[in-house]
């Protein structure tokens, strides 16, 4: 059976940039919750994002809210592995030549597992918001059923959209390609 896994920012370096919220050419900031929806996006621009804390580039990171920004060769590698479910958006950051994008996943399978979860919380009606009624509200040490999973190898759990699962090929193949600034948690 496939074995899965969150793809993280590897914050442990010291020397590493941090980036800040895209912003549009007029350097007004764009919704970072729009790339948790798994829907392919038009955003009419090319985002930039500032640079919060100035150091070593890396091809995977997470931007503020963790938006997950790429380099090209992030891009070239799924390209050459047929991913599909994902939509690379066109970004700048600050003070590089580039090209980096922002990683879109498009697809939200319902799959937590949660009897194997450390703990879960879910929103209640006493916690006054209806718009989160019924959804996690927190996931400990999450655990999900690949039995859900299908064919999807890049995906965002329902109800925990925060995490961005990839499948252990792509893991392998990020590894193999020495992509920087990536971290992984088997789900």
């Amino acid at each position: 059976m496939t074995r899965y896994f969150k793809l993280m920012d590897d914050r442990l370096s010291e020397t590493r940039w941090h980036l800040g919220s895209p912003v549009d050419e007029q350097g007004q900031e764009i919704d970072p919750w729009q790339f948790k929806d798994g829907v392919s996006l038009d955003l009419g621009c090319v985002p930039r994002f500032p640079l919060d804390i100035s150091g070593d580039p890396l091809e995977y990171c997470w931007a503020a809210f963790s938006i997950p920004v790429v380099h090209e060769r992030v891009v070239q590698l799924f390209e050459r592995l047929k991913v599909q479910d994902v939509q690379f958006l066109p970004a700048r950051v600050e003070g590089q030549a580039g090209p980096y994008f922002i990683l879109n996943a498009l697809r939200i399978i319902r799959c937590i597992d949660d009897a194997r979860c450390a703990e879960v919380q879910y929103w209640k009606p006493e916690d006054n918001r209806p718009d989160k009624l019924g959804q996690y509200r927190a996931v400990y040490d999450m655990r999900i059923d690949p039995t859900q999973v299908g064919d999807a190898r890049i995906f965002r759990p329902w109800g925990w959209v925060v995490v961005l699962i990839i499948s252990e090929d792509l893991k392998q193949a990020l590894e193999q390609e020495g992509i920087t600034g990536t971290r992984f948690v088997e789900v």
